[in-house]
């Protein structure tokens, strides 16, 4: 889920007025355990996704499984919202609701969003996926969404800057032959003993800018990516964004610590390594 407001902090380092949040090593442990039942429940649904599907009815299996881990879904009641997740379809961009009367169809692309907080600790993960089988123009939209997530995560280093994240997800989105949009002002986050925190993570800007990256800086890294024009709109619903010209969008995320030893990406199983291999980085599982 893109991101909000900073309240309460444990320990803090403060950067242009604003502080922001730095785990010791226990509590970047402890937020693995989030992220792993953020990983398992996204799968859970991933696995459900098919013609026919309500997403009311992949909402409950997310809420399932994250509430059989002993943990909360983080999504569910932030600021009055409705779900477990967010399922956000085909030119919604983040934050649909889901809705029990709402059926998916071939060929449509979910985004699936999902948070949740595991002994006070949030883990916050997205995908898109096709129903069924993807068109070529899809399945270009979805690859090239998640590679740049996986570029801004391999950036997520000690001694680097904030925006050498953002400059590393545009990267790979301008350099495309499509010219794909990237979404204005929504973008990643702080995570850690709140859903969202600072620094806010904008997926486009120049590199070596912005706060320090520290060991114990915990960020939620997510592109959202669209084929038309990126502008967007609110719907009434007051939660829904979508494209104003109707293009499709893809949206990806990861929870991601950085340690001394490099990224550690907290909500995939494998830690971040299959998708940190083509960079050359090895993190911890």
């Amino acid at each position: 889920m893109s991101a909000g407001i900073l309240t309460r902090l444990p320990l803090l380092a403060k950067w242009s007025g604003r502080m922001i949040q730095i785990k010791t090593p226990h509590e970047i442990e402890l937020m693995r355990g989030a992220g792993l039942v953020v990983a398992r429940a996204i799968s859970a649904v991933r696995a459900a996704v098919r013609p026919g599907v309500t997403t009311g009815e992949l909402d409950a299996i997310a809420e399932d499984t994250i509430r059989s881990a002993g943990a909360i879904p983080s999504f569910l009641g932030y600021h009055g919202f409705t779900g477990s997740i967010c399922a956000s379809i085909n030119d919604e961009v983040v934050h649909g609701i889901p809705d029990p009367q709402r059926v998916l169809a071939e060929g449509d692309n979910i985004s699936i969003d999902c948070g949740a907080i595991l002994e006070g600790w949030h883990g916050d993960s997205a995908v898109t996926v096709t129903v069924g089988p993807p068109s070529a123009e899809d399945a270009a939209l979805i690859e090239v969404t998640e590679r740049s997530m996986w570029a801004g995560l391999a950036r997520a280093v000690a001694g680097g800057r904030l925006t050498d994240i953002s400059a590393a997800v545009e990267s790979v989105v301008v350099a495309e032959a499509h010219p794909y949009g990237i979404v204005d002002h929504y973008g990643g986050h702080g995570i850690g003993t709140e859903m969202h925190q600072d620094p806010h993570v904008l997926n486009y800007g120049r590199p070596g800018r912005g706060p320090r990256l520290v060991p114990g800086l915990a960020l939620a890294i997510e592109p959202m990516v669209t084929v038309g024009d990126p502008a967007t709109a609110e719907l009434e619903d007051g939660w829904t964004v979508v494209t104003k010209d109707g293009s499709r969008a893809a949206h990806f995320e990861h929870t991601v610590a950085i340690t001394p030893e490099g990224p550690w990406v907290l909500t995939a199983e494998d830690g971040g390594v299959a998708g940190l291999a083509p960079f050359g980085i090895t993190p911890r599982t």
